[in-house]
């Protein structure tokens, strides 16, 4: 069965964007590119929600930078009911229906791990449902304060996490990677 990971960047107080904040937080730097480069080079099926799967479509789907360029290749799953086909994005597959059951079949299936990208709806869901394996946090040494917007653990269900991992990238990033653990 396939594992799946959840990908968050998020501010020290747990926001995933902010007024007047670019990309990566206004905080791009070397080791940060390096990771990004390694997450997306490994083999995977990289699952999102609708909003996440519009934003990205649209850098990506046109771009010919070597990041999109990985992304247009790699396959996807955008998990929504609104969503009509045909899709913009190469290599993506609309999924409908039942969200636990879908993503069951999806681990069952598939012979790479899943990954999911942002999408704080969709990880929130995943979560619920138990269905994630990993969930990886980079975390931006900012806090954004009123400035803040999309709290990424909004809504969550109480979680009992093990720390799985930890790296500093950047000297100022920090990757923290966790299991789920028993309460």
């Amino acid at each position: 069965m396939a594992d799946l990971t959840a990908d968050l960047f998020v501010s020290l107080d747990g926001f995933a964007a902010g007024v007047d904040v670019g990309a990566f937080f206004d905080y791009p730097g070397p080791d940060l590119d390096a990771w990004i480069r390694e997450a997306t080079d490994e083999p995977q099926l990289m699952l999102m929600g609708r909003v996440t799967y519009e934003a990205l479509a649209a850098i990506s789907s046109a771009a010919t930078d070597e990041a999109s360029t990985r992304m247009n290749d790699l396959p996807k799953a955008v998990f929504s009911n609104t969503l009509r086909e045909p899709l913009v994005w190469k290599n993506t597959r609309l999924v409908r229906g039942d969200l636990a059951e879908q993503v069951r079949a999806l681990k069952q299936e598939s012979d790479v791990p899943l990954r999911s990208i942002g999408s704080l709806s969709l990880v929130r869901s995943l979560m619920e449902l138990g269905l994630v394996d990993r969930l990886r946090l980079m975390v931006f040494p900012l806090t954004l304060g009123g400035d803040g917007r999309e709290p990424a653990y909004a809504g969550y269900p109480r979680t009992g996490l093990e720390l799985a991992a930890t790296r500093v990238l950047d000297s100022c990033l920090v990757l923290l990677e966790y299991r789920p653990a028993q309460l």
